[in-house]
């Protein structure tokens, strides 16, 4: 009989019921005020916050208490059901090296493969997600048709990746869309971010930011007049680490300028330091007027919202 790991276990845990209900079991559930409720047992009731089967007196949060409880699943089918894949044979489990007794060095860390999240049959959820937040579609659609940008079964989260210069995955950034869920997929290598191509191939700039979500702000900021249009690069530095700069001013030697808008707090400060002090390049940093890019864009946005409501108001006086 197969099994899962622990790293799977976690993973389907966090999937919510009403995600995976709306996901795989729609047909057989309808909407009853701000929640749902099964077709075939009507005091089974399901919303954002969980379910409860009033009948039973049996309830639960997530996709797998639902499976297990209700369903009659196994933990393993369960588990495999909610991922999406297969159990793993027994007898293919790797284990991690053993110290080396002999000098009491330890073994050095196995680098993990990257887990790149299986791609959902659409990306809408993400879209509409992103949009919410201010980014524009157009600049959205860019980068889902490069490939930098993906949605994810079972959990609907935006996939942004980094990719070598074979155009090869290496570093994977997920951000949920229905949660504050944030991570890096497993085996990730930092050193390669998520990058939005130059408009001006003969560019000698990049702009540093430390989150996807913050370039496609800052891009987003230019396009509709907020910011000076950038003709240069964009990179996401994946948090406040500067192996991704440093990898890119490796391959990319004629970029002799770097612009550091990292966050307006103390680790976007320490961050601004340590790029600063790099060799062979020089810097200058722009400061988001809030906490990062979006927070700015979004601010901005709906101050000009307001100001066109109140001029509408003002034509309509006259």
């Amino acid at each position: 009989m197969g099994r899962v790991t622990k790293e799977q276990l976690a993973r389907a845990r966090e999937t919510k019921v009403l995600d995976y209900i709306l996901q795989y079991e729609a047909d057989k559930f309808h909407r009853v005020g701000s929640g749902y409720r099964s077709k075939a047992h009507p005091s089974l009731a399901v919303n954002a916050k969980g379910f409860y089967w009033h009948s039973h007196e049996k309830g639960g949060t997530t996709a797998l208490d639902y499976l297990t409880n209700i369903c009659g699943y196994g933990l393993v089918d369960a588990v495999c059901n909610i991922l999406n894949e297969k159990p793993q044979e027994r007898g293919n489990i790797i284990k991690s090296p053993k110290q080396n007794t002999t000098n009491n060095t330890p073994a050095p860390p196995v680098q993990k493969a990257l887990s790149l999240p299986l791609r959902y049959k659409n990306n809408n959820r993400v879209i509409a997600y992103l949009q919410s937040r201010g980014i524009d579609r157009e600049l959205i659609m860019n980068c889902i048709e490069q490939g930098t940008l993906y949605e994810s079964q079972p959990y609907h989260n935006a996939v942004f990746t980094g990719k070598d210069e074979n155009g090869k995955t290496r570093y994977v950034a997920l951000r949920g869309t229905i949660s504050n869920f944030k991570q890096d997929a497993e085996g990730s290598d930092k050193s390669y971010g998520f990058t939005l191509l130059p408009s001006n191939p003969n560019t000698r700039e990049v702009v540093v930011f430390e989150a996807p979500i913050n370039a496609l702000s800052h891009q987003t900021l230019c396009k509709q007049g907020f910011l000076p249009p950038f003709e240069g690069w964009r990179l996401s530095l994946g948090c406040t680490s500067t192996k991704a700069l440093e990898r890119f001013l490796a391959h990319h030697p004629e970029v002799n300028h770097c612009i550091i808008a990292t966050d307006n707090d103390d680790a976007g400060d320490h961050a601004a330091i340590r790029i600063e002090a790099l060799p062979k390049i020089t810097t200058t940093r722009i400061i988001p007027t809030t906490g990062d890019w979006n927070d700015m864009l979004q601010d901005l946005q709906k101050s000009e919202r307001t100001k066109n409501k109140d001029m509408c108001g003002y034509i309509n006086m006259r």
